[in-house]
């Protein structure tokens, strides 16, 4: 199955007009509020998740973090709702992350960012989520 959403990687001015939006959006508040929670501030990327990112580069993991994003959370309705990010250390660093900051499933979506259930993410929500995983992970990767 192709997903729309996958038009991401699409080089039209729309798309790079919402990215420089998404871009310009002040994460602090955010993170300070994920900081507050217990279980959001418990995750760390180990030594395996940090080698896995050098050994892959910048590019390819928000490659991969797009297309998760597309493929597990886009679709306005989720099979396995609640249960598609794993959790473990050592598979894909961009899991630990979205679990981090509340991307990992709809209802984590709606709690942490006020994205609703029962609708498709949009282009702009997309970006969005990919910038906060991959900021998550640059703060962690030292």
């Amino acid at each position: 199955m192709t997903y729309k959403q996958l038009d991401l990687f699409a080089t039209d001015d729309e798309e790079e007009k919402i990215k420089k939006e998404v871009e310009g959006i002040n994460l602090s508040p955010l993170f300070e509020r994920l900081a507050k929670s217990q279980f959001r501030s418990s995750f760390y990327l180990n030594a395996k998740d940090k080698a896995y990112i050098q050994d892959k580069g910048w590019e390819k993991i928000e490659q991969g973090t797009r297309e998760t994003i597309a493929r597990r959370l886009a679709p306005a309705f989720i099979a396995n709702d609640g249960k598609q990010t794993p959790m473990r250390h050592g598979i894909f660093p961009p899991f630990i992350a979205q679990h981090a900051t509340g991307c990992c499933c709809r209802g984590c979506l709606e709690k942490w960012h006020g994205i609703p259930r029962g609708r498709a993410l949009t282009l702009r929500e997309q970006i969005y989520l990919t910038r906060i995983v991959m900021e998550w992970l640059r703060q962690h990767d030292v």
